[in-house]
């Protein structure tokens, strides 16, 4: 009796030292124009669910995207996570419009949550592509003004492909807009086909074992997503809308925290936003989600 009471111990403690850490998320303003940008916190997120990153891969060294951002122990200085990333301000500020007005965009920062006071470090690259520090932000995970309950409903998680722990596998949300209630059905339908799509395609088809694809489908008031070119206007949950920095086809969100809190419902690395419309469309930015229309041919 003795020896197992000593090893449910010793596997207790063991589950207590590999627990996944919590996910933490800084949402945050970006504004600015052609010209010049800046940046304030807007709130501190603990998600209700653990990290689902790999453990094994805190550190970025892929060196894409257009900023990067590193978390950093306050006390050591010493970076305990950092990844690349693109935005949509990044986008926007080559627009035509950039030169003409400023425009202020929510954006968000993931990471595994610390257990000691950190400093988020944003940078960006420079004329010679160089990554160059343009904002920092300090983030105590003991303040109570840290946010916690901030997700929003999305109904229940369907689980399109399991193949594992989602800290050892990527995973895939395809996170639907426009379904109403009663579509949650079609969203159901049209999510697995994606999925099965994907893992039919080179190079996912080979890795399938590696990947977790899993569904939200929050429910709409009305069928369909914006079209503001046609006339045509919804407050879907995730906000998705065709007409991004006026291009017809040009499917984004620019409802990022009621995106995020949706998407808080379930284990992510990436996403795919399944609008339920028929209009051939698309987009994406690297690092945040990309869309597609579920019913486009």
């Amino acid at each position: 009796m003795k020896t197992h009471a000593l090893t449910l111990l010793i596997a207790l403690q063991a589950s207590m030292v590999f627990a996944a850490p919590n996910t933490m998320r800084v949402d945050y303003y970006h504004t600015g124009n052609a010209k010049e940008e800046r940046f304030s916190m807007d709130r501190v997120v603990l998600e209700p669910l653990p990290w689902p990153g790999n453990p094994a891969r805190p550190i970025d060294t892929t060196n894409r995207g257009t900023y990067f951002f590193r978390v950093v122990d306050a006390a050591a200085g010493t970076v305990l996570y950092s990844r690349g990333f693109s935005s949509i301000y990044g986008e926007w500020e080559t627009t035509a419009e950039a030169k003409a007005l400023d425009r202020t965009f929510s954006e968000s920062l993931r990471f595994p949550a610390p257990d000691k006071p950190v400093r988020v470090v944003v940078q960006k690259r420079d004329a010679r592509n160089v990554f160059r520090d343009i904002w920092s932000v300090a983030v105590d995970p003991a303040d109570k003004f840290v946010l916690r309950n901030t997700e929003a409903d999305a109904g229940p998680l369907i689980t399109l492909h399991r193949s594992g722990d989602p800290a050892q596998k990527l995973d895939l949300l395809i996170l639907g807009d426009g379904y109403t209630a009663r579509e949650r059905a079609k969203f159901e339908r049209d999510a697995r086909r994606l999925a099965a799509t994907l893992l039919a395609t080179s190079p996912f088809k080979e890795r399938q074992s590696d990947i977790n694809i899993w569904g939200l489908s929050p429910a709409a008031a009305q069928s369909g997503i914006s079209r503001p070119s046609q006339g045509i206007y919804r407050r879907s949950p995730v906000g998705a809308t065709y007409d991004a920095f006026d291009s017809e086809r040009y499917v984004l969100t620019f409802e990022n925290k009621a995106f995020r809190d949706i998407a808080a419902n379930a284990p992510y690395d990436v996403v795919e936003i399944l609008t339920n419309s028929a209009t051939y469309g698309g987009g994406g930015i690297y690092g945040l989600y990309s869309t597609v229309a579920a019913d486009s041919v």
